[in-house]
Parts: C-alpha cells; structure tokens; sequence
C-alpha cells in the first residue's frame, strides 16, 4: 500500500471510530476541497506527528507574542510554523518564488496533513485556497480562539517578543494608550531613521508625529563608524534623547533601525522598539501616512554616562580577545557568502576584500550588501526563532557561547543581534566596526577563499 493510501486509510478509520470529526461540507464546497475540522484535543494528539503540520496562519507579531486582534494571550501552538496569510499580498520582487521556498523551509509539503489555524477566519481560507493552488489536497483547520480562551492551553510567546512592534501597536500609542508592554512608558518618542537628509525617506512618507533621525549623526562620515562618547553625547542633544524614554524606531530600510536601536541601547536608553517590518508593515495596513516635517523634542542631559552598557558593542580588542577562546566565543559574520569569502568587498567606498580569520560564515546573505533574505520574512519581518536557530546549527554556531556578530559596517549585524535578543539570547554583542573597521587597519589579519567544511549559503 503506497504512503498515501496509507495515510487516506488511517484518516478515514479515525473518522469511522468517531477520533476526528466529519468533514465540514460548508467548508469543502467553499474551498473546494477537504478541509476536516477537527477539534483542540484532536489537534494535541497530531501536533506532534511527522505526517501532520500545524500552521499559523496570523501575522508574524501574533506568532511572535503579541496579543492581536481581540486575543487575550499573543503567541503560537508549540510546535506550530508560521506562513502569514498577508505574505500573499503585493507584488514583492521574487514573491512567487519566495513563497514556495517558505513552504519548504518550513516542511508545508503536500504528502503530509496540513492543519491552518488563525482568528480570522478570512486568512486562514485565503491561505486554504492558495495551498490548493498549489496542488495541496490534505487541508484541515480548528477553532484557535478556543484554544487561546483554555489558559490551560500552552501558547509561545518570544522572551522578548516586545522590541519588535506591530503597526497597529503603534497606531494605538499614537492615539494615546498604553499597550501591553508599555505600561511604565514615562514617553514614547517616535524616529524615523535614514542615511542622510529628509529628502531621502522621510519627507516621501512616515509614521504620524515622527522626527527623522540621520545615521551620519551617530557615525560620522568618512568612516561611518560608531562616535566616540563625545560624539554620541552631541547627537543626544540633538536630537533630545533622555535614557529614560521609550522609543519606536521605523524607516524605509529596516536594517537603519535596527542600527540606530542598538545604539541608543548601547547609550543608555533601556527601551528601544522596531516596528516590525519596517515603514512598509504601517503603509501596507493602510494607516495613515505623514509627509509633514517635525522637529526632535528639546531635552535637557541624557541622564546617564555614555556608555551606559558598554558591552553591547565589541571593540577589535575584544574581539581578538574573543577568538582566541573559540570555546567561549563565536565571531558571527552576517555578510554575503561572496564578501565572506573574498569575492566582493560590498561597498563603493571601500576595496579591501575578506574575512576575519576565526569567524564564522552565519548564513546571512545572498545577494547586495543589504541583503538579509535568510533572516527575514517576505515582509522583512523576522523569520522565526526555529529557523534561525536552524541557520546557526548548519554553520555550527551554538547559542551556549558568546555570540558577537559583525557584517561591514554594523548595520546588518544589528539586525541579526536585535532577533537574537528577541529570542531571548542575552550572551550576545555587536562588532559594530565590523570588516570595513578590522581591514582598515593593514596590521590586521585577512583571509580569502572557502573555509573548508563551512556550508555555502542555501536558499531559505
């Protein structure tokens, strides 16, 4: 008997002795398909299955933690991958083929039982009709918000699920409540961050009441990197940042934010947010959209010594420190597998190309030196917890070192650390010079060409 007549026989012995329910004929005919409901008991008893797949079918935040639309707990069925019914929206460059590796990475094939759940009933047909496109036959779906109303029902939620916001998180901040999360918030700053003037984002469009922030005033050119105490005790002023704020970062290119947050942590400043998935995730919801110019806030000292965690950030010393106990000490290296290798520098403005002998290739990138396609939803939302761990594991990496991690110039690594720490890894720090720092420096070592045994990038 094949694996599927096996399975068709197994399902329909589990209906004749009552295990799992009908076949709900309102759903089939809609979907034009089987789509077996099945109850929250029954879904504990296949969960764990290999031939079965639970799938959450709600945004990445809901997945995340956050407790979204009505739910009065946020995150995900042990066990369950996600595959948001909003990645089908938009006409992303690569979606199609984006969307077909997710379900691979993520083992949604079509020889096994997939069970969709989500609050809203809407998403989860729409992701039912896009996987019977797809040539998917074995759909079945479940009441979730019985299982989010038994408080005796286990749901995942991210440590630090919160440094990564949702828009409509931020639409109600911006209407004046204080969310889950922001209760002890004395004042919510809201920053849209870029690499130069207004003119290069903000002005074309922003969230609500934001003031734009310029990198340049954080690493000033020509070496763009990190500024001294000094410098950084200026672009406070500046910008009137106080380490006892609350700040919500966004931006057309996600990886400015995730720079500018990890520096404002670095500072001093303990509450620092991303919206998740950058400017896009707030235009896409429809929110409204503001193009008018708003000044930083007047403020008077920063309040604290900066740095005030000094350790977030990894110097060359440390980092030399740091490779010579390789028992202790992971140097992550989150560019593309041609940088890393020594093929490209991936810069304009800088030539020298390489790695730093000791690190380690984290499985970052593919193509332009923005690139963070492994890490990242179709959104540019974070990819979930499983899957990057997943990354670390074929690169080697293990989450029981000390995790440092570096790209050209910190602002990829700032990404990739931020994630870490949302999963809940606080032995982590950025090499914010990263290589364009560490090859300055011709008395630094280089090296060039494959590393034996270091897995080439493979597609997510």
């Amino acid at each position: 008997m094949s694996f599927d007549n096996r399975i068709r026989s197994a399902v329909l012995g589990l209906v004749l002795s009552g295990w799992l329910s009908t076949v709900d004929p309102v759903l089939a005919q809609e979907n034009q398909a089987i789509a077996t409901k099945l109850s929250v008991d029954e879904v504990v008893k296949i969960k764990n299955d290999d031939d079965w797949v639970v799938v959450d079918a709600r945004a990445t935040d809901a997945f995340n933690g956050w407790p979204l639309g009505g739910a009065k707990r946020g995150g995900h069925i042990p066990g369950a991958v996600d595959f948001s019914a909003g990645w089908l929206a938009g006409e992303q460059k690569g979606r199609t083929e984006r969307l077909a590796a997710a379900l691979r990475t993520k083992g949604i094939d079509r020889d096994k039982h997939i069970v969709l759940y989500s609050l809203v009933e809407r998403d989860r047909r729409r992701l039912a009709a896009h996987l019977r496109q797809a040539g998917f036959r074995k759909l079945h779906w479940f009441d979730f918000k019985s299982w989010v109303a038994d408080r005796n029902r286990p749901l995942v939620r991210y440590k630090n699920f919160h440094l990564l916001v949702p828009a409509s998180i931020v639409k109600r901040l911006l209407e004046g409540q204080l969310p889950e999360t922001f209760e002890a918030a004395k004042r919510v700053k809201f920053v849209e961050v870029s690499w130069g003037g207004e003119g290069a984002s903000y002005s074309k469009g922003h969230v609500p009441r934001s003031f734009h922030v310029n990198t340049d005033h954080f690493e000033p050119p020509p070496q763009w990197k990190l500024g001294s105490p000094a410098i950084l005790n200026r672009f406070a002023t500046r910008y009137g940042f106080q380490s006892d704020d609350t700040v919500v970062l966004s931006g057309k290119d996600p990886t400015a934010c995730y720079r500018l947050a990890i520096v404002l942590r670095y500072m001093g400043i303990a509450d620092v947010r991303v919206l998740n998935g950058g400017f896009a995730a707030w235009a896409s919801a429809g929110y409204r959209v503001d193009t008018a110019s708003h000044s930083p806030p007047k403020a008077g000292s920063f309040g604290v010594a900066i740095p005030r965690r000094p350790k977030l950030i990894a110097g060359v010393r440390q980092v030399k420190a740091g490779l010579g106990k390789p028992g202790e000490f992971v140097l992550v290296d989150t560019r593309t597998w041609a940088e890393f290798t020594g093929k490209t520098s991936g810069y304009k403005y800088h030539f020298r190309k390489g790695r730093i002998p000791g690190s380690t290739y984290g499985q970052a990138g593919f193509t332009g030196a923005n690139s963070l396609t492994p890490y990242r939803n179709i959104d540019n939302t974070m990819r979930n917890a499983d899957e990057i761990l997943a990354l670390w594991k074929r690169a080697g990496i293990r989450t029981d070192k000390h995790l440092s991690f570096m790209c050209g110039g910190g602002w990829r690594a700032a990404e990739v650390l931020t994630f870490a720490r949302v999963m809940g890894l606080p032995n982590t720090s950025l090499f914010s010079d990263g290589w364009i720092g560490w090859s300055n420096d011709r008395k630094n070592p280089i090296e060039t060409g494959v590393v034996p045994k270091t897995p080439k990038p493979s597609s997510p």
